[in-house]
C-alpha cells in the first residue's frame, strides 16, 4: 500500500530550470517518476530536455495542471521565493505539494500553512525542509535516493530526519518499503507524523 503518491501520480517541478531542480528531476525520472512538466514564470513556454524527456516549462501551477493533469508539485525554489511558490500551488488546488527547500523563514511556513487551511486544505503539504516521499517501484518525489531501497515491500516509514530516513531505508532494504515520507525537521510543517500514520 502506498500513500499520497503512486505510479499514476503526475508530477510537476516548481523550479525545474534551477540547478537543484534540474539535477533532482533527472534522478526522479531515472527512478520512474511520471514528471509531466515544470514551472518557472520567467521561462514560460520554453522546454527542457532531461534524461531524454522533453518537458514544457509553464508560467503557473494552474496552467501546468490544466495542460498536463498534474496532481503533485515538488518545489525546488530558493527560500526567499518559496512562500510565493507554495501559495501558488495552494491557490491552484493541486492535491499534493512537496516542499524540499531548506531555510524557509518560519513566518513564511506558518503563513502558507495557514493559507492552506483557509482554502479548505485542498492541498496537502509535505515539508518544508524535507527529502520528500517515495513509493519504491512507483514514484519518487523529492531527493530520496531510489537505489538505497529499490525493493517494494510492506514497511511504511515516517521521519523528520532526511539522513535517518535514508539510513533506515538502507538497513531494511531487503524487506522493502511501501512508502517512506520525510516530513521535514522545521518547526512548522504541513504533514505531521500523526497525519501520515
Amino acid at each position: 500500500m502506498s500513500i499520497f503518491i503512486d505510479e499514476n501520480s503526475k508530477v510537476i517541478v516548481q523550479g525545474i530550470t534551477g540547478s537543484e531542480g534540474t539535477k533532482h528531476t533527472a534522478k526522479m525520472l531515472k527512478s520512474g517518476t511520471n514528471i509531466v512538466g515544470g514551472v518557472n514564470a520567467r521561462k514560460a513556454g520554453q522546454t527542457v530536455t532531461i534524461e531524454g524527456k522533453e518537458l514544457t516549462v509553464f508560467g503557473t501551477v494552474e496552467e501546468a495542471m490544466k495542460e498536463t493533469g498534474a496532481d503533485v508539485s515538488v518545489i525546488f525554489v530558493p527560500p526567499k521565493f518559496a512562500k510565493d511558490a507554495v501559495i501558488e500551488a495552494i491557490d491552484a488546488e493541486i492535491g499534493l505539494a512537496v516542499v524540499i527547500t531548506e531555510g524557509i523563514p518560519v513566518h513564511d511556513s506558518a503563513y502558507f500553512w495557514a493559507h492552506a487551511g483557509a482554502k479548505g486544505n485542498q492541498t496537502r503539504i509535505i515539508g518544508p525542509n524535507c527529502p520528500g516521499i517515495i513509493s519504491p517501484g512507483k514514484s519518487n518525489v523529492g531527493i530520496i535516493p531510489s537505489d538505497i531501497a529499490p525493493v517494494p515491500g510492506k514497511i511504511g516509514l515516517v521521519s523528520k530526519s532526511g539522513t535517518l530516513t535514508y539510513q533506515m531505508m538502507y538497513e531494511l532494504r531487503e524487506i522493502g518499503f511501501s512508502t517512506a515520507i520525510g516530513i521535514g525537521g522545521d518547526p512548522v510543517i504541513g504533514t505531521t507524523h500523526i497525519d501520515a500514520l
